[in-house]
């Protein structure tokens, strides 16, 4: 006998311009390309949790990626969303397309979702990681109906846009090896004093991603806030509970010692609860924290650290400045000493500065990475300027191969073949063993029919392409 399995999807009837068709979302699967438009480029992707149903309101989250990989970074706030309740969407961005038109499929895929699903208004978010969490800081400032962000490790896009008569609630989401951890808690000092609501949730490792129980304190963020605001009915089961789970975490980080993260997130707790229930009693606790020596100790070699590492960052960025206009190669020594010193701090014994080294040595990546950025989107690209710069990447990332592929390619342009030669035999010191890949790179026809080149190759990886011989005659 056959047995019929009843799946659970989703009819919507949607009015287009010229007809009318039928959607079917399945509930409870990401959907792809979807189209926001008559136009075919521009799409979008969508999940429906399982538990949905047309009578009653749900929350929207945006999440934004801007390399185009849409449905990767949708997937990683599913099972949040599944927990939390809220439809998610992803617009398909691309870093190549200007702010503007970005901005504008993401305007006209909210107005699709929210013309055929029972979106709630008020609450309407916007999520990302790296860039597409600056991105989605942006969209509030731009869009209008937009009320939350939530962006994991990276800081507001662009604070000067801000505008004081359209608040948003901010949740940063960041570990304390991140770069961008300095960046936001000024933010949200920033935030604070235009009383804008935010949040800094903190995360331990040096991992890009926080996990799903941060995405998840995320978006309960986002719901107490609107119970908070009387958009959605207070739930005293659901507040206590989440409560209670946040208390005990800031016991757990009482009892390994962990007192700065402990307090911080006291305070957080302080503005998720705030209008919900009585927080005195943990107010008082909050105080004899800040109040005993472990914790004055704590602090005062955070903030040691943080200070010496604005100074740090200000060297850095001036002499990278300096370095790139007047092309001193010279002083890539001088680079090269300064990641030995990054890397002592990273191997020290004390905790702020491991976090110190971890965050200088991405300020410094991120900073040489925008600036060949920068040098790249000139109109006449200054080979000697972007040269320097691949030199240095290799310096900031030794067994990242990308970067010494680019300075070979560009070298070898330039016929400066020995230059090429020496970053070739630095990376297959590396271990690099793609011989198909040495002898494809872009502007090496000539440098790669010399003897030199393909006695490097035979020397590490025992067989070269070509047998080129000499005639001493």
């Amino acid at each position: 006998m056959r047995k019929i399995y009843l799946l659970p999807f989703l009819a919507i009837w949607c009015t287009l311009p010229v007809f009318s068709q039928q959607m079917v979302l399945k509930k409870g699967e990401i959907i792809e390309d979807l189209s926001v438009n008559d136009s075919t480029e521009n799409t979008y992707s969508i999940y429906v949790p399982k538990k949905f149903s047309m009578d009653k309101k749900w929350p929207l989250l945006m999440v934004f990626d801007t390399e185009g990989k849409e449905k990767s970074a949708l997937s990683m706030f599913v099972m949040a969303a599944e927990n939390e309740g809220y439809v998610l969407a992803a617009p398909k961005l691309m870093d190549t397309v200007s702010l503007t038109k970005n901005m504008i499929l993401t305007s006209e895929t909210i107005k699709k979702i929210t013309g055929m699903l029972p979106i709630h208004s008020d609450r309407i978010y916007t999520a990302g990681e790296g860039t597409g969490g600056q991105f989605a800081s942006l969209v509030p400032v731009l869009i209008k109906g937009v009320n939350g962000v939530m962006s994991i490790g990276a800081s507001l896009s662009n604070s000067e846009l801000i505008d004081m008569k359209k608040p948003f609630h901010f949740v940063g989401i960041v570990n304390k090896e991140n770069y961008n951890y300095p960046f936001m808690l000024t933010d949200a000092k920033l935030l604070d004093r235009y009383k804008f609501p935010n949040q800094v949730l903190i995360y331990d490792g040096n991992g890009q991603w926080p996990g799903i129980p941060y995405i998840e304190k995320g978006m309960q963020i986002f719901t107490l806030d609107a119970m908070g605001r009387k958009w959605m009915a207070k739930d005293s089961i659901y507040i206590e509970k989440l409560y209670q789970e946040d208390l005990e975490k800031v016991n757990q980080l009482k009892n390994i010692g962990d007192l700065l993260w402990a307090e911080q997130y006291m305070t957080e707790m302080m503005s998720m609860y705030g209008a919900l229930k009585n927080m005195d009693s943990l107010r008082s606790v909050q105080r004899d924290l800040r109040r005993s020596k472990e914790y004055k100790v704590q602090k005062r070699a955070e903030n040691a650290a943080f200070l010496q590492e604005s100074m740090l960052k200000e060297d850095y960025q001036y002499y990278m400045e300096e370095d790139i206009y007047t092309h001193n190669f010279n002083n890539l020594g001088w680079w090269n000493y300064q990641m030995g010193e990054i890397d002592k701090y990273i191997s020290g014994s004390k905790p702020f500065e491991k976090q110190m080294g971890h965050r200088l040595k991405g300020y410094v990546n991120a900073l040489a990475e925008d600036n060949i950025d920068i040098v790249l989107s000139e109109e006449v690209v200054d080979e000697d300027a972007l040269a320097f710069l691949y030199m240095l990447k290799t310096i900031l990332e030794p067994d990242n191969y990308e970067f010494y592929f680019k300075i070979i390619s560009l070298s070898a342009k330039n016929d400066d073949f020995g230059t090429s030669l020496f970053y070739l035999e630095e990376l297959l010191k590396k271990g690099y063993k793609d011989k198909e890949k040495l002898y494809s790179l872009e502007n090496t026809a000539l440098l790669r029919i010399t003897p030199e080149f393909n006695e490097l190759v035979s020397k590490y990886l025992k067989e070269a392409r070509y047998d080129i011989k000499v005639d001493e005659n």
